[in-house]
């Protein structure tokens, strides 16, 4: 008979069973689960409302239980459901009728709601350290390629000259943001929904801060109904880590890209490589193609729960038992995807010479022709219209900016003279980019310092 069959004249239809239950999935929840099934037994005794002797039996019994799982030995069924009343009937089968008190003062629906808010709390740090080692990767990345000239740009045009160093960085800027994202989602699910039972709270006289501070948390949740009813930090995980992919993809994009025969501004080392199985040249970013593909899972992992919960009247409804699948999906996505872009941009060669002759093609220091007029009193925009003119000149004859002859500079101006051309070198144009967050080696350097005081901030 089910733990909870005690209305029904008649079984469960087998169909019924096979959609009510969630043990093929939740299972791995157990260790939540019995963590905080030990912390309300012990408050319980602690409150008088059951006594010590079965306390003790109940957390020497879960204790048990925990060992077995570790080591394999049990089998779950999917006759009791879910996780919580496969570890209640196991316990109550081992030590008796003292594991029938367990669930005094507590319902399923808390008690999902703990396990759940615990399982996000313990998966944010892992992912956390993760982009940490990513950041520490992309640190030692720049810190080698500070002087490396390579075009920026935007509509994916040449722009303007930045160092591989800058490009490398503003990833590194990202990632800590969507540390600082994760962060912040941990702080706000630091309270206990365990108390809360199937709605409104109990009649015993229990303890509410003893669990919560029992299991980690700084307080308990303030209302029984939110307590059991909303999913918005796994939602808040799942925003987090759907920014954190999109961030990973573009950077992917990149890599692909910059493989690529028309950029060849990188080479991937063969063990983050694959290759074809009828073309015997290629080698193809795998690696950085499907992490931009299993963003797009990501994404919908995070709309699958928004839309499961849009509609749900307070409190618990079996609607949310759809919550689980779309975080652990998310969450073993973005684990197995982090390590392995690390790798992948600690492995790399970067082709320096690729980029600098990129960087000479393109006017990208036509912005830095146009400023040198300005400085040399002409108005901007009548500098811009210059430069725009020269570079139409130098389109047509086939040259760049710096190739033109100074006779040729001053029949468009005059006040072109032979400095021009220590403000046309790309070297030049990066070096005295060093505005606040520019390319410049001094602000790359005070940018990697940042990153790497962060990281050492939370080590």
């Amino acid at each position: 008979m089910k733990l909870w069959g005690g209305r029904f004249q008649k079984d469960t239809d087998q169909l019924v069973n096979a959609l009510n239950a969630s043990i093929s999935f939740d299972q791995r929840l157990y260790r939540e689960d019995i963590t905080g099934s030990m912390a309300h037994a012990q408050m319980l005794a602690d409150c008088g409302i059951i006594s010590q002797e079965d306390a003790a039996a109940i957390i020497d019994g879960l204790q048990g239980i925990l060992a077995d799982i570790e080591a394999g030995k049990v089998e779950f069924t999917a006759d009791n459901e879910d996780i919580h009343m496969n570890v209640e009937a196991l316990l109550t089968a081992r030590i008796g009728d003292a594991g029938k008190r367990l669930h005094t003062a507590r319902s399923r629906n808390d008690q999902v709601a703990l396990d759940f808010r615990m399982y996000v709390r313990e998966q944010i740090p892992v992912i956390v350290g993760q982009l940490l080692e990513l950041e520490t990767v992309l640190c030692r990345q720049a810190k080698q390629y500070q002087t490396a000239v390579m075009p920026g740009y935007t509509h994916l045009q040449r722009a303007q000259p930045i160092s591989f160093a800058q490009h490398l960085m503003a990833y590194a800027a990202m990632f800590r943001r969507d540390v600082t994202r994760l962060e912040d989602c941990k702080a706000r699910l630091d309270e206990c929904p365990l108390g809360s039972g199937a709605l409104a709270g109990t009649t015993y006289p229990i303890d509410r801060w003893e669990t919560a501070k029992a299991l980690g948390f700084a307080a308990p949740m303030g209302n029984s109904l939110d307590g059991v009813s909303d999913r918005d930090y796994a939602l808040e995980l799942l925003s987090g880590l759907s920014i954190l992919m999109m961030h990973l993809s573009r950077f992917a994009e990149e890599v692909i890209l910059w493989c690529s025969w028309e950029f060849k501004f990188i080479e991937l080392d063969d063990a983050y490589a694959t290759g074809s199985s009828i073309m015997p040249q290629k080698k193809n970013p795998d690696v950085a193609e499907l992490v931009r593909g299993k963003t797009g899972r990501v994404y919908g992992d995070l709309m699958s729960l928004l839309t499961v919960m849009k509609g749900l009247p307070l409190a618990y409804n079996k609607d949310m038992q759809e919550d689980k699948e779309p975080v652990f999906d998310a969450v073993d996505t973005v684990e197995m995807c982090l390590p392995v872009f690390a790798a992948m941009l600690d492995t790399m060669t970067v082709r320096t010479d690729n980029m600098r002759r990129a960087a000479g093609h393109g006017f990208i220091n036509a912005t830095d022709c146009a400023d040198y007029l300005t400085k040399k009193g002409m108005p901007f925009r009548d500098a811009y219209t210059v430069t725009g003119k020269l570079v139409a000149q130098c389109t047509a004859q086939g040259k760049t900016l710096e190739e033109l002859s100074l006779e040729e500079l001053q029949a468009v101006s005059p006040l072109f003279e032979q400095d021009v051309y220590d403000a046309l070198n790309l070297e030049n144009c990066m070096a005295l980019r060093s505005s606040y967050g520019g390319p410049a080696v001094s602000e790359t350097t005070r940018q990697i310092g940042e990153i790497e005081q962060f990281i050492q901030e939370r080590s």
